[in-house]
């Protein structure tokens, strides 16, 4: 079973089924997916999103147990996330892709600001060895109280324990060139689902996934 944790936020609750959409279709194991929705954890504080913080309690949410992958639901997967699940590497705390770049859009969905910041968007997609004992400091109280920069930058870890994933696992639509072949898409700047977004790079991706929600349409 691979468990994935998905962002869920009510203002783009439809990006969140399109995602698991896009996992189920494509899979070749069993998937579970958990929404992580903050209402009774002691971790929502003001972001751009509702899971900005609460992404972090992962492994508590999975009891310190085995493996998990925690994805924005901003996201679509156009490969079998099994592939993914299978570069699990147990001398590493998490595994994510290390961006390096700065934006070139200082605005994003609803208007929130997009700053540049050390290990941007690593936060992202997670691939969570969530037995690791460093993880065991990350609980909804200690969440609450940690600063945003130490956790989106993973300082509770040392630098030889965050492990690297390929960048086609986490491909930055409209900060990225346009690409269609990555294995997941990550319209981090906005998703079609808002108006804005509805035509941006790699659009039509996003919407055959929402049509299938829809209509069953075959990819």
């Amino acid at each position: 079973m691979i468990d994935i944790v998905v962002g869920f936020d009510q203002r783009e609750a439809v990006a969140y089924h399109a995602f698991c959409q896009s996992v189920i279709s494509r899979t070749s194991r069993p998937v579970r997916f958990t929404p992580l929705v903050a209402h009774g954890i002691n971790a929502r504080r003001n972001g751009s999103n509702d899971f900005i913080y609460s992404r972090f309690l992962t492994p508590w949410l999975m009891r310190y147990k085995g493996w998990a992958i925690y994805a924005d639901g901003d996201m679509i997967c156009r490969e079998d996330i099994a592939k993914l699940w299978d570069l699990r590497d147990e001398k590493y705390a998490v595994m994510v892709v290390q961006h390096d770049y700065r934006t070139v859009h200082k605005q994003k969905y609803l208007g929130n600001k997009n700053e540049d910041y050390p290990r941007k968007n690593w936060s992202s997609l997670i691939l969570w060895n969530c037995e690791h004992s460093a993880h065991h400091r990350l609980t909804p109280d200690a969440i609450q109280g940690l600063d945003g920069s130490f956790l989106h930058r993973f300082q509770w870890l040392h630098d030889g324990e965050i492990g690297e994933l390929p960048l086609t696992w986490n491909w930055l639509v409209m900060e990225y060139p346009f690409n269609e072949y990555a294995h997941l898409y990550h319209y981090t700047i906005g998703a079609p689902c808002f108006k804005a977004y509805q035509n941006c790079d790699n659009a039509e991706m996003w919407w055959r996934e929402y049509r299938k929600l829809n209509e069953g349409i075959d990819d």
